[in-house]
């Protein structure tokens, strides 16, 4: 029996070679049905608003991306602003700049409304930066600290808010215009020359200051020189 069923398995092989068959491998396994990937969500209608809305959550949270920095140029940024007034307030900037880092951060700005006459509290000074930070980093950059005044300018700040305190004790005489206010004093200065000829009027008035300090030191020399040379004789 046993050479019966050996001889059948090798006919059956034999049939297999001559079709030119592939031979089955014995005792093979099934092959396992593939599993299904799991179905991806489709995108919700919602997704843009939601990125939209954690976006301007991590603003208010202080915890966003700063911007990239650019080249920043006050004379273009701010045109309604004369040039005399912007280096006004440029050398207000670097004074209460202790850390010659180019910016005021949060005890640099208490330090100043110290000096000013309105100290403010610790939140009351954070809420003074967040208003104006522009790039969230905490403190004021010097487009940030003109944009205040631009602000003030503008009507855009509380009467009793710490910033319109700021623009309005800082060193720029708000009294030479009849004690009117911040917003008074800046349009004033806007008012007092046309946009076409302000820049070349104030450059031209900078020049010739310049060449009149020069002239008064060249005489102060002259005159020590001559005092000098009296005492020697």
């Amino acid at each position: 029996m046993a050479s019966e069923e050996l001889a059948r398995k090798l006919q059956r092989r034999l049939r297999r070679v001559e079709a030119d068959e592939p031979e089955p491998a014995p005792h093979a396994a099934p092959a396992p049905e593939p599993v299904p990937a799991p179905p991806v969500p489709a995108a919700s209608a919602d997704a843009e608003l939601s990125a939209q809305l954690s976006r301007r959550l991590d603003i208010h949270e202080g915890a966003a991306r700063p911007r990239r920095c650019r080249v920043f140029n006050p004379y273009t940024e701010f045109p309604e602003f004369s040039r005399r007034l912007i280096k006004d307030l440029e050398s207000m900037f670097k004074r209460y700049d202790a850390g010659r880092d180019g910016y005021i951060d949060l005890m640099e700005l208490k330090l100043m409304m110290e000096k000013l006459g309105a100290p403010q509290t610790h939140l009351g000074l954070k809420g003074m930066i967040k208003e104006v930070d522009e790039d969230f980093d905490g403190k004021l950059s010097l487009r940030e600290f003109l944009l205040i005044f631009h602000k003030a300018a503008a009507g855009e700040l509380q009467e009793d808010s710490g910033l319109m305190a700021l623009a309005k004790l800082s060193e720029i005489d708000v009294a030479l215009e009849g004690v009117k206010g911040a917003k008074d004093f800046f349009e004033a200065k806007v008012q007092a020359l046309s946009s076409a000829s302000k820049f070349e009027a104030e450059l031209k008035a900078e020049q010739e200051e310049r060449k009149r300090e020069e002239e008064e030191r060249r005489v102060r020399r002259a005159a020590f020189r001559e005092l000098k040379a009296a005492f020697s004789t």
